[in-house]
């Protein structure tokens, strides 16, 4: 199973990789919305965990994208973020997210989700 991993944070990148590593996962990483989108049509992940500020192309963005493109509908998508506040989480579900987790997170919530998305393939 392929997990990309979408945040503009290196030491969040770098812990996510680790974490994901650690579970068996075959991870991706993208440090901003274009890597993202590029890793998207050329490795068609399984789970995306993605930050929804970065730079230049918002996470939010780039979730419309994966659930509108026919080949990426299968890609679960997991905000992970800092925007906490009642109104962004419920953004995150109107673009289709799968699963909303707010900075800071426990290992545990991120394992659990992805694997509970996988699984049970919500």
């Amino acid at each position: 199973m392929k997990v990309l991993i979408v945040d503009d944070e290196p030491n969040i990148l770098m812990s996510l990789d680790f974490l994901m590593r650690k579970e068996g996962y075959e991870v991706l990483v993208a440090r901003n919305g274009t890597e993202a989108m590029e890793s998207l049509h050329s490795n068609l992940p399984d789970v995306v965990l993605l930050d929804i500020m970065m730079p230049d192309v918002d996470g939010y963005e780039i979730c419309k994208h994966i659930k509108s493109t026919e080949e990426l509908k299968h890609c679960k998508v997991i905000f992970i973020s800092a925007k906490s506040k009642e109104a962004d989480i419920q953004k995150g579900y109107e673009v289709g997210a799968d699963f909303y987790i707010t900075k800071p997170f426990t290992n545990k919530q991120i394992v659990s989700k992805v694997k509970e998305l996988l699984v049970v393939g919500i």
